[in-house]
């Protein structure tokens, strides 16, 4: 199938006075027309600057030093800023996780949701303002004519998430990417969000880039899963082969040290040691400090992306060296 999405080894980095952040190192990642793919990892790894980059909201001192991301044939880093603007919002949209942060809060909820038809759809303000109202039908909140009138401080956490949603979903984008869109709401919300925003995605045949630290989500709502570690991608499969027999050892410290109802443990198995400082990673692999695995090649050489059986992808020297 032609792929919607397709980076090559994007790199982004951020400069500060103590030194330069190696934060998205090489990044490289597909997604079909259509497909809900999951970007998974620790706090700091690189995830939501990889989504940023993708849709060129980096500004200084981050900044973007190479790769390509190809959508729909076109690369989006050699776009002009006004054509990444008709792209941003309309054939690729983001939920973010702190809706407070990305929503206006001097102005109606209603308002904001007509301004992104506006821009993106050419219509009128009358218009406009009747597709806010399905918008936020669409979404399900309760009396969307009350709503529309709203102020975000006058909703709660998860109305205020599917206004963000309805901002996001008003112009039917081909690509929708969630920045752990249920971080900020309680376990019935998320629930609700997430049930909400596999829906729509379905109704919309929209591809979904879902960037989250649960492996519970991912594994409920995701074909597909990219592991990332320290800004670098350690492993890629489908969701039933990752959590059926991981192929990186990161990822599999990963899946011990989450809940299972499957099995039952004393206590969890926490990864040893902490994530590397991105202004000094260690040489060869950066996981190897931590790793219970590691050998002599891996604290000396950059670990190589090794192809598996069935596609499945790891960066790491076990592959390589047959162990």
């Amino acid at each position: 199938m032609q792929e919607l999405l397709r980076v090559e080894d994007l790199t982004t980095h951020i400069f500060t006075p103590a030194g330069v952040v190696r934060a998205v190192e090489g990044v490289s990642l597909r997604i079909r027309p259509s497909e809900a793919v999951a970007l998974v990892g620790e706090s700091g790894c690189g995830k939501s600057m990889t989504a940023l980059s993708l849709m060129r909201l980096v500004r200084p001192p981050v900044r973007i030093l190479g790769g390509r991301v190809w959508f729909k044939g076109r690369d989006l880093l050699a776009l002009s800023e006004a054509e990444m603007r008709m792209v941003r919002g309309g054939e690729i949209a983001m939920v973010f996780q702190d809706p407070m942060t990305f929503l206006n809060p001097v102005f109606r909820v209603g308002d904001q949701v007509a301004e992104a038809i506006c821009i993106h759809q050419g219509l009128g303000r009358r218009a406009a303002e009747a597709g806010a109202l399905e918008a936020l039908r669409h979404v399900k909140i309760p009396a969307p004519e009350a709503v529309v009138h709203y102020y975000p401080h006058q909703l709660s956490g998860g109305m205020r998430q599917r206004v963000l949603i309805a901002m996001a979903v008003a112009c039917r984008p081909a690509l929708l990417i969630a920045d752990e869109p249920t971080t900020a709401l309680d376990v019935t919300i998320q629930a609700q969000i997430m049930a909400l925003l596999s829906d729509i995605r379905r109704e919309l045949g929209s591809a979904l880039l879902l960037i989250s630290h649960d492996l519970g989500l991912v594994a409920e709502y995701c074909d597909r899963v990219y592991v990332m570690y320290a800004g670098e991608i350690v492993e890629e499969a489908d969701v039933f082969g990752l959590f059926k027999g991981p192929q990186h050892p990161y990822t599999a410290a990963l899946l011990k040290s989450s809940l299972n109802i499957d099995h039952r443990v004393a206590a969890f198995e926490a990864i040893e040691g902490q994530p590397p400082n991105l202004i000094a990673p260690p040489p060869g692999c950066r996981f190897h400090p931590r790793c219970p695995r590691a050998f002599e090649p891996c604290s000396r050489s950059a670990p190589p992306v090794v192809t598996l059986e069935g596609g499945r992808v790891a960066r790491c020297w076990l592959h390589e060296d047959g162990r």
